[in-house]
């Protein structure tokens, strides 16, 4: 759980986690919260807390909560957001889908099934997905849904070959990330995911959505040179490049 002012939300997500049979542990890195959420976290079963001295951002948020998964032996890690956006009630398929060795890699979509706009997403937010998602497969060659989604599984082999260290502190973090992993060739499943968007959750105001938007459109441009050999980049290192597939 990549944690930032999560404290009116993070029981209900917390409780909805530990319901599932799955969950071993819960590690949890709050990005310098002015609320209360570390002394909410650590009164909670099974709850591993990391505090960051200062707010380094949702990206760096991230490679810490990876970093501390791995350390802890996990072999299947997923990130939801304590702000109850996701339900954790999908826990169980989609590390079920990496355990039995289909994927190393599943995401929730709010774009399969239609819960985009039902859960109450902004329309400007929902029409940018589509652009963005549109222009994105393009460029990598996949056939996502959607890129933008906060709610991810991951085994734990191929956390271990994604260069996270090369990605940025900010938002488009989940964006580059998701190009690696079709960088490296490995299969991405997506599962449908009703959201909830209520005044807790959290965003990015517009301008900031603007800075998300022009950073996955680089990171797509970067994909699309590189996979051509026209760029280097240690975010796509060289490797052995095919088509990346998608399967929904």
């Amino acid at each position: 759980m990549p944690a930032y002012n999560a404290g009116k939300t993070l029981r209900r997500t917390w409780e909805e986690v530990v319901g599932q049979d799955y969950v071993d542990e819960v590690v949890l890195v709050d990005d310098a919260s002015g609320d209360d959420t570390v002394a909410l976290a650590r009164g909670l079963d099974r709850v591993r807390v990391h505090r960051h001295a200062s707010n380094r951002g949702y990206g760096a948020n991230q490679k810490t909560c990876y970093r501390l998964a791995l350390e802890s032996g996990a072999d299947i890690v997923i990130m939801v957001h304590p702000d109850y956006q996701y339900t954790p009630k999908l826990i169980p398929a989609m590390a079920s889908m990496i355990g039995n060795g289909l994927y190393d890699c599943v995401i929730g979509s709010r774009i399969l099934g239609g819960y985009a706009l039902r859960g109450g997403m902004p329309w400007w937010r929902y029409a940018s997905n589509r652009v963005l998602t549109l222009v994105e497969n393009v460029l990598t060659g996949a056939k996502l849904s959607e890129y933008h989604t906060g709610y991810r599984a991951f085994s734990r082999r191929l956390l271990e070959r994604l260069p996270l260290e090369a990605n940025s502190d900010d938002f488009v973090f989940d964006n580059q990330m998701l190009c690696q992993i079709l960088w490296l060739g490995y299969l991405v499943a997506e599962i449908s995911c009703p959201t909830r968007y209520h005044a807790e959750s959290s965003s990015i105001n517009f301008r900031r959505s603007v800075r998300y938007g022009c950073g996955c459109l680089l990171t797509g441009s970067q994909y699309f040179l590189a996979r051509r050999g026209l760029l280097r980049t240690a975010r796509f290192p060289a490797i052995a490049r095919g088509a990346a597939t998608v399967r929904s």
